[in-house]
């Protein structure tokens, strides 16, 4: 494309899908979520090459514009992409705009988009102790006299709380743009989305202790159910600090 006739979203969907070597266009970010979309937010592209295919699709890897931005690599890297790491969500509810592979570019997607039993229940229990730990921080602080402390540890913990409670529904945690996006359309099993996020909107402005603590109640007894006993029962006599008066 020239200077006069920019890359755009459209044009280069045209590009990829006349070259046989891709077998995959994924669309992420803001599109792919229904009604998240703004003027500002640009098209995030995953282009999927087919291993050991040439492609002079490769010019355009790490092309990023306000309206473009674009990642080419092969079927492999794709496969392994967000296993783990940040980008899993983007994937895991990621849009498939070309499928060459007969459904199995959708396959990976739907697998990033499940935690297996055994990365969720560790990972659960790695981001439990993570929210026990700033939980018993911002409630000492509190009860120090330590108030900015206190509130900046209450945030923290909430994003040790989310990344829990996804986990322990094996699913990856969305980005805080997205949380009420697919809670509204995914809510966690055995919470009640509305009054989830109200509760998580006050703590994170006041850092309430009460509010801590009769969540942390309601996480204990999830947390204990799912098999974790164990995380919480290591911190002993600190529990007490924790639970509800």
């Amino acid at each position: 494309m020239t200077a006069q006739q920019p890359l755009t979203y459209e044009s280069f969907v045209a590009l990829a899908v006349a070259d046989p070597a891709v077998v995959g266009l994924v669309l992420k970010g803001s599109h792919a979520h229904d009604g998240m979309a703004t003027e500002h937010s640009d098209h995030d592209l995953y282009v999927v090459v087919a291993d050991g295919a040439a492609t002079d699709l490769v010019r355009f890897a790490g092309h990023r514009t306000a309206e473009l931005d674009l990642v080419v690599l092969p079927l492999a890297d794709f496969r392994a992409a967000g296993m783990p790491g940040f980008e899993r969500y983007a994937l895991a509810r990621a849009r498939v705009v070309l499928d060459r592979l007969d459904g199995g570019i959708a396959e990976i997607l739907a697998a990033k988009a499940r935690l297996d039993s055994a990365e969720a229940f560790r990972d659960a229990a790695q981001w439990l102790d993570a929210y026990a730990n700033s939980l018993y921080r911002s409630v000492k602080n509190n009860r120090d006299g330590h108030a900015l402390a206190a509130r900046l540890d209450a945030v923290d913990s909430i994003g040790f709380l989310l990344e829990l409670l996804f986990a322990l529904d094996r699913r990856p945690r969305p980005y805080n743009k997205y949380l009420e996006w697919e809670l509204s359309r995914y809510p966690l099993p055995g919470w009640d989305t509305a009054p989830l996020l109200e509760t998580l909107d006050r703590i994170s402005a006041t850092g309430g202790v009460s509010l801590q603590r009769s969540l942390f109640a309601r996480i204990e007894a999830a947390a204990r159910h799912t098999g974790h006993g164990a995380v919480l029962d290591a911190w002993g006599e600190d529990l007490k600090l924790m639970r509800p008066r």
